[in-house]
């Protein structure tokens, strides 16, 4: 079952944090995202409580895809079809509409969070593979339940891969991870929304402090239909900033694990401007601790070790 929404208008006391359950949520936007859909939410269905998928825009497969997963998993998946047409991050569009428009991206993203009924809640993107083990070792100890970790946002991040044109699998140098911070699992409250840049929609956090929490998933964009730059309607938004960054990464060299591994390694200079820079802090914190998250020196074998079932998911990916 989908249910469709004309138009929505946020604000934060449809957080309700007081009325919301134990347990932990997924919410997911969704634009054309049919080539790894079903794989991020098979990989992460069985940690959550539930997904909340919200789809916009798609002239591709996700609808159909939504409805046959929603009749597999019932309640733990719940699917939304938003109708206004939410401009992409990046695009004079987003610049240009005001955060509380139906039609921006700010108010699209808001109203995929109110629907998520649970005390803790994550953004999923439709093309992150779960590194199982971590995932499940993070939301246990949510589950858990220390006070403390109420005031904290559990960052995580993911390696951005890509295939050469002989069909290897690499990092690509311009861009080798995602997430610095942006993405993490939060305990809601009235000042845990997101907010208008002229650039993206900006999460802020209600007084919530970052902690890097590990690496959770494989980043599967750059393996999507259109390089991952499909969405961004770069034809009528030459100036975006993802036009600039298709063409570095196109431009760009693949890097191996283990030179992913030496390139991320911070220095002085890094070190130094962590001690009065807190996020540079967390994306230090993030770095380090790649080397022991991955100790293989070939990116086949962290997949194999991490991802067992990668291959199921990947071996026609571009």
């Amino acid at each position: 079952m989908v249910e469709i929404v004309e138009t929505f208008h946020f604000t934060p006391d449809m957080l309700v944090p007081e009325q919301r359950l134990p347990g932990v949520s997924a919410f997911m936007r969704i634009r054309n995202g049919a080539d790894f859909l079903e794989a991020t939410i098979r990989t992460h269905a069985e940690m959550y409580d539930e997904i909340v998928a919200v789809y916009n825009r798609c002239t591709d497969d996700t609808a159909d895809i939504l409805m046959r997963l929603s009749k597999e998993l019932g309640p733990k998946l719940r699917v939304f079809h938003y109708l206004p047409k939410a401009h992409p991050a990046g695009s004079e569009g987003h610049a240009k509409t005001p955060g509380d428009a139906p039609d921006s991206l700010v108010t699209y993203s808001n109203f995929a969070l109110c629907q998520t009924r649970h005390e803790w809640v994550v953004k999923l993107d439709d093309d992150h593979l779960a590194i199982p083990d971590a995932v499940k070792g993070v939301v246990a100890k949510i589950r858990r339940g220390a006070p403390e970790d109420k005031r904290i946002m559990h960052c995580f991040s993911g390696l951005n891969l890509i295939r050469s044109r002989d069909g290897g699998w690499h990092v690509p140098a311009v861009a080798p991870v995602s997430g610095k911070g942006d993405i993490g699992y939060f305990h809601v409250n009235k000042g845990t929304y997101f907010t208008h840049d002229p650039r993206f929609e900006r999460f802020v956090r209600g007084g919530i402090k970052r902690e890097f929490a590990g690496w959770f998933y494989w980043h599967l964009k750059y393996l999507k239909q259109g390089g991952g730059f499909a969405n961004y309607d770069l034809a009528a938004n030459p100036g975006s900033r993802y036009a600039r960054r298709r063409e570095r990464l196109q431009e760009g060299a693949l890097w191996s694990l283990a030179q992913t591994k030496r390139e991320l390694m911070p220095g002085p200079m890094r070190r130094l401007r962590a001690v009065v820079d807190k996020k540079e802090g967390l994306i230090i914190a993030r770095d380090l601790s790649l080397a022991g998250t991955f100790p293989q020196s070939e990116l086949v074998d962290a997949l194999d070790a991490n991802t067992p079932d990668w291959r199921k998911w990947l071996d026609t990916a571009q």
